[in-house]
């Protein structure tokens, strides 16, 4: 399990190289499925590997100027604020045993994985059918930022980062693209500072809350770091459109599994 469990973190950080999100909201399943860690301190495990190999991703496309940092402070402040509120206010919130229903007993750690897999196919149902036809990123910034225009993604980004440790690629390059009109790598760069950032603040608002298992985090970590740099070279050479549509069936059956094991096996 736990074999498969890094091959898939490798996979992740291909995922982020290549298209600036989605491979991050397989960590928390990986986590709990495949490494047996409980899921409540799985969000937090999460926060640190996604913000450590997003830092990875977004650094490299810096170096590649294909960041834009006015929208990285746009989407970022409003992001923080709610992952802050997330995690210190609405997780501890959450009663253990969450409600009964007969036989059914929904704990804390199941009604998050259940809200997960809900994500997870609304996530992958747009990545199936987005197509990206913009030629190339030398184009200009654009000059006049909107920029109130990703308040609303940054509140709900943050929120799904603070309480699932996704990193919310999914929602993040749709509004980079259609509200400040970014080229599409640029907003992939910006992506992953933006989910680096919200992670890695997420994850100090958790410290000191829980044991860590260090071990697992720099391994996992540094896998998933190795996958960005991997997928910015296969990037490269590779449509982006392919890889997200057969990802987005990956996501879809994970999420769909997800589903029936803590709704049918409980």
């Amino acid at each position: 399990m736990q074999v498969a469990a890094y091959f898939i973190a490798v996979l992740i950080g291909i995922s982020l190289g290549m298209i600036g999100g989605g491979g991050s909201i397989l960590t928390v399943p990986v986590l709990v499925y495949l490494m047996m860690v409980d899921p409540v301190l799985s969000t937090t495990y999460s926060l640190f590997i996604v913000g450590f190999t997003s830092l990875a991703g977004g650094t490299k496309a810096y170096m590649n100027k294909q960041v834009d940092f006015r929208s990285v402070l746009l989407f970022g402040i409003p992001s923080i604020l709610t992952v802050f509120i997330a995690r210190h206010f609405i997780l501890p919130a959450i009663p253990d045993l969450v409600f009964t229903a007969g036989n059914l007993y929904v704990h804390k750690g199941s009604l998050l994985m259940i809200i997960f897999a809900l994500l997870m196919l609304l996530a992958a149902i747009p990545m199936m059918r987005s197509h990206t036809n913009i030629t190339e990123t030398n184009l200009p910034l654009p000059a006049n930022h909107k920029t109130f225009s990703l308040l609303i993604p940054g509140l709900l980004t943050g929120l799904i980062t603070g309480l699932l440790g996704a990193g919310g690629g999914f929602l993040i390059i749709p509004a980079l693209v259609l509200f400040i009109k970014l080229p599409m790598k640029t907003a992939i760069g910006t992506s992953l500072l933006i989910i680096a950032v919200n992670s890695l603040f997420g994850f100090v608002f958790s410290m000191g809350h829980y044991a860590l298992n260090w071990t697992l985090l720099f391994s996992f970590t540094a896998l998933a770091v190795a996958g960005v740099f991997i997928g910015s070279r296969i990037a490269l050479h590779m449509a982006g459109d392919s890889l997200k549509k057969w990802f987005s069936w990956f996501i879809l059956a994970v999420g769909i599994c997800i589903l029936m094991k803590e709704i049918f096996f409980f």
